[in-house]
C-alpha cells in the first residue's frame, strides 16, 4: 500500500476540513478545523494531509509537546470514506518513522479516550504500552525507540 503524507497548505486546508471521522468516532476527535488552529499555537508540531493516490484519505498532527519536551501523536483521523482499509496503521509507521529520524527521540507518545477501542487496538499492534491515564481523562500510551521497539 502506497500512502503519501504531504504539508497542509493553503492550497489543500479547505479539503482536509472536510474530512470526517465515522460518526461514531466524532466524539473521541478534534476536528481538522481545530487541529490546524492549534497547531498555529504549537510550534514544533507537523500537520500533514494523507493521500492515497490523489485523494486526501486523513489527517495527522504530532511534534514535540511543550510541557514535557516528548514527541506527540496528537491527531489521526482517516476520514470515514476510507476507513477499514489499512490506512490508519500505514499513516501511524509512517509518522513514527518521521519521529524516530528527528535527534534526540526517546518516546512516541499518544493518547485516546477510554472507550476508543479503535485506538486502542491500533496503538497497541504498533507497539505502544499503556503508562497511564492523563489528568485530562484519556489513557497514555508510549512508543520506546531506546529500546528498538516499533
Amino acid at each position: 500500500m502506497t500512502l503519501l503524507l504531504k504539508e497542509i497548505t493553503s492550497e489543500n486546508w479547505e479539503e482536509c476540513i472536510q474530512l470526517q471521522p465515522s460518526e461514531d468516532q466524532e466524539h473521541f476527535i478534534a476536528s481538522n478545523l481545530y487541529s490546524l488552529a492549534q497547531s498555529k499555537f504549537l510550534p514544533n508540531f507537523e500537520t500533514l494531509a494523507v493521500y492515497k493516490d490523489q485523494a486526501m484519505v486523513g489527517f495527522v498532527m504530532f511534534g514535540i509537546d511543550p510541557v514535557d519536551s516528548q514527541y506527540w501523536i496528537y491527531r489521526l483521523m482517516i476520514d470515514s470514506n476510507h476507513q477499514g482499509k489499512g490506512y490508519g496503521i500505514e499513516t501511524m509507521k509512517q509518522v513514527i518513522d518521521r519521529i524516530r529520524e528527528k535527534p534526540d527521540t526517546t518516546n512516541i507518545m499518544v493518547a485516546y479516550h477510554p472507550e476508543n477501542e479503535a485506538a486502542a487496538s491500533l496503538y497497541e499492534k504498533l507497539g505502544f504500552k499503556v503508562v497511564g491515564k492523563a489528568s485530562w481523562g484519556e489513557i497514555m500510551s508510549c512508543l520506546s525507540m531506546v529500546d528498538g521497539s516499533t
